[in-house]
């Protein structure tokens, strides 16, 4: 699950530009561009909205994103994953991320809508008591005011394969900060609604402290605390370690 960072998790920056004390006319503003970058990555525990989906060990992650001038994007993002052979399934150790959406403004704050399919290719989740298919359909919406970002997600499905919990909600509030020389701290809470299942039993918050660093050339480095108040036994391995657990988890991506 990409956060959307994300993985996970998505958050922007308004820039402010000083005027020139001179009698000669500013430059016009550049028009914006369409972009193609890809990127990818390795990441000492894949952790989405606080619950590790690699049974807390590294998972390699890569993607492609297009941003049109007019404000468009779609993206796709891939990553290796554990969670659902460890629900018993007997395949379901990829996750593919496809998405797709608007970025706008109105005065100085900033909107994305959007839409968003988790993808288990091959899972067979469905097959396996007390579940259905992991596929899983969102639909987003963020505002953004300066460096503080709000996204609620919306499941328009079963979310993750939880029986009977279509309408399950996910609200994200984060922060970024400049600290300078190429670093970056974000501060984020998050609260995952499950409907249906377990009587709230899976409902939780999870909350994080990353630090990142542009490295150069595409390079960039991430290092983030974090954690969640799971209810003890919702989110467990098959040798009942915690999966939602406070843990530190790093990371390296390249994009081009």
């Amino acid at each position: 699950m990409k956060k959307i960072l994300v993985p996970t998790l998505i958050a922007a920056a308004i820039a402010s530009l000083s005027s020139v004390a001179h009698a000669q006319a500013a430059a016009p503003a550049a028009e914006p561009e369409s972009t193609l970058a890809f990127n990818a990555g390795v990441v000492s525990e894949y952790r989405y909205r606080g619950i590790s989906q690699s049974r807390l060990n590294p998972a390699v992650q890569g993607g492609v994103d297009y941003a049109d001038k007019s404000g468009f994007y779609v993206g796709a993002w891939g990553s290796s994953i554990q969670w659902i052979k460890d629900a018993g399934a007997t395949d379901g150790t990829v996750e593919l991320d496809v998405y797709g959406g608007y970025k706008g403004a109105v005065g100085d704050v900033a909107y994305d809508v959007g839409y968003l399919r988790y993808e288990y290719t091959s899972n067979k989740l469905g097959n396996v008591a007390n579940y259905g298919n992991a596929n899983t359909d969102e639909v987003y919406g963020a505002v953004t005011l300066g460096a503080y970002t709000a996204k609620y997600s919306y499941a328009l499905s079963n979310l993750f394969g939880n029986l009977n919990s279509k309408g399950s909600g996910y609200l994200d509030l984060s922060a970024t900060y400049d600290l300078g020389e190429g670093y970056s701290l974000v501060p984020h809470v998050g609260h995952q609604t499950v409907k249906g299942a377990g009587n709230g039993k899976y409902s939780y918050t999870d909350y994080a402290l990353t630090l990142g660093k542009d490295l150069g050339n595409g390079f960039s480095a991430s290092a983030a605390l974090l954690g969640t108040d799971a209810q003890a036994g919702a989110y467990v391995s098959p040798a009942q370690k915690d999966l939602g657990k406070s843990t530190v988890v790093v990371g390296l991506k390249y994009t081009f």
